[in-house]
């Protein structure tokens, strides 16, 4: 059986609060809680920036003393946090919708062109596509290329190099007509089917991923550097103080567009760095 302690009229008592000097006990016996309206007090006394439960529980007889207990609304935490990430969810979802991209209609597929006609081959096919009517199913012809920067002569050129020679790109819906309309076109050897014949295969679409890999190649700001000599070859420095000289290739940096060379000085092989531009293979 539990025992009690006596406290000052005024003064509530709360559970497991530390015994003041002024307090007395019998047997060692816990306190008594207090009432309902001033364990709420006290409580939004603790939210309030109180520095004890018990100083929380002072400021809750006090609001029992100043006004009656109004009815306090019970609240399901838990209803209101699984609310909570329902909102959160959606509010995600709205901005993943609004960060995609829009999704354009059609599949890539390949098809397989004589050597050196492809340009030809997508000219061809763009007019075909716009005599015969079938905008609507095929709707882009692509030959994948990067652009490339060319050393010659001592004279940098940027040109367009295909990554795929013998490809084109072919984004369509395919059904009878459209696949008629492409294969016939002048130029086209059939689709690439893979594991088949590109004449009586179905044509297979390409992965999403392989599209994604190829345009974003398509895409790359920098072009590259076509290098026309290797490590080890000899070339001939046609440009600065070193010119006419004749030496091997010891390092190639694409990246700075420079090439360490190795000349003879007396007898001895010194590295001389110089640009692309003033070298040439021999």
């Amino acid at each position: 059986m539990m025992a009690k302690r006596k406290t000052a009229p005024d003064q509530p008592t709360v559970e497991g609060e530390e015994i003041g000097a002024d307090t007395e006990l019998e047997d060692g016996a816990l306190a008594q809680p207090i009432s309902e309206g001033g364990q709420a007090a006290a409580e939004d006394g603790v939210a309030g920036g109180y520095t004890s439960l018990g100083a929380a529980a002072e400021g809750g007889a006090a609001k029992d003393d100043e006004a009656p207990t109004e009815p306090v609304a019970i609240v399901d935490n838990a209803a209101a946090e699984e609310g909570g990430a329902d909102d959160g969810a959606a509010a995600d979802a709205g901005e993943d919708e609004v960060a995609a991209e829009p999704e354009v209609p059609g599949d890539w597929y390949v098809i397989h062109t004589y050597s050196g006609y492809e340009n030809k081959v997508k000219t061809n096919l763009q007019h075909r596509i716009q005599s015969m009517d079938v905008s609507d199913k095929i709707f882009e012809v692509v030959i994948p290329t990067e652009e490339e920067i060319e050393i010659r002569e001592g004279q940098r050129r940027t040109v367009s190099k295909k990554i795929f020679p013998g490809y084109v790109l072919v984004r369509m819906n395919m059904d009878d007509e459209s696949w008629y309309v492409v294969r016939n076109t002048p130029g086209v050897t059939g689709f690439v089917a893979p594991g088949g014949s590109a004449t009586t295969s179905k044509p297979t679409p390409l992965a999403p991923a392989e599209v994604a890999n190829i345009l974003r190649r398509m895409k790359v700001a920098a072009p590259k550097v076509k290098v026309g000599f290797s490590i080890g070859e000899s070339v001939r420095i046609i440009e600065g103080p070193f010119q006419d000289f004749v030496g091997s290739v010891d390092e190639i940096n694409v990246e700075k567009g420079k090439v360490k060379v190795l000349v003879s000085f007396f007898g001895r092989e010194t590295p001389v760095e110089l640009d692309f531009l003033q070298v040439e293979r021999i």
